[in-house]
């Protein structure tokens, strides 16, 4: 019994030995258009390695004892003159990368041990500059208009967040799907620190307001309320003046009295 226990534990031994998977998968994120690097964990540099390269189960690329081989017809040709392989680390590289080459590749080296490796690529469309227009009712420059409304769009890029920021601050934020969207945003008047911004996960694009070409600049929108305050201080100032000049003419009138009032006292003394 004892025998083939030990018989048992050194098989298992050696089959752990043959194959190790590595569990983790790798996530990779990347720009269209953009260049990749898959690169598997070669710790012993071996000439008799076999690595073969697996895009969603397809096989793409290997190495037989450093000869290099790129499969070019596999998936129709997406990754016809895209493709190059080091035969010394067994690195993949994707040039020119798209949407279409999304997904995960897998590498297996083969040699005294066999080993798995799995790199889970992401690619993201390229941003364009987010566009702002004015979408306020009415000419927002004119004196009779009472807010601004801005909208911010971008067009044919899906899967990213739309942003409002005022400096560094955040006003509003949507995340979308659609390659179409818009994200609107409605103040008072604007000045040169207001922003859109359209982002994912790896990359973002900003576009600042132009104040000349939208709205009402914040500097007229504080000459508005300085105006206002200046009314209000002199109509404050015309019912102070009213009520200074009730009281002097009501002390004056009182005054009088007074006067009259001790004059026809001392007659009537005189008289007696």
């Amino acid at each position: 019994m004892v025998d083939r226990f030990v018989l048992f534990c050194l098989c298992c031994c050696c089959l752990v030995g043959v194959f190790a998977d590595s569990n983790a998968v790798k996530w990779v994120s990347v720009t269209e258009e953009d260049s990749v690097t898959l690169k598997p964990d070669l710790s012993v540099q071996q000439s008799d390695n076999l690595i073969m390269w697996n895009f969603n189960g397809y096989l793409i690329a290997k190495i037989i004892t450093n000869h290099t081989s790129i499969i070019n017809d596999v998936l129709d040709g997406i990754f016809r003159d895209r493709l190059k392989l080091d035969n010394q680390t067994g690195s993949l590289t994707i040039t020119n990368i798209t949407t279409q080459h999304a997904g995960v590749y897998q590498v297996t080296i083969s040699s005294k041990t066999k080993s798995v490796y799995r790199f889970n690529v992401t690619v993201y469309a390229r941003l364009p500059v987010p566009i702002i227009i004015s979408d306020s009712p009415q000419n927002s420059s004119s004196s009779s208009s009472s807010y601004c409304s801005l909208l911010c769009s971008v067009v044919n890029v899906g899967h990213v967040t739309l942003s409002w920021y005022k400096g560094n601050s955040l006003l509003s934020s949507i995340s979308v799907s659609d390659l179409n969207n818009s994200l609107s945003l409605c103040l008072e008047c604007l000045d040169d620190s207001y922003s859109c911004v359209v982002s994912n996960p790896i990359n973002n694009r900003t576009k600042y307001v132009n104040v000349t070409d939208l709205c009402r600049p914040c500097s007229d929108c504080a000459f508005c309320c300085h105006a206002s305050e200046a009314l209000a201080r002199l109509a404050l100032s015309v019912v102070v003046g009213v009520a200074t000049v009730a009281i002097v003419f009501y002390d004056i009138i009182t005054s009088r009295k007074g006067v009259n009032e001790r004059h026809h006292d001392l007659q009537y003394k005189t008289a007696s």
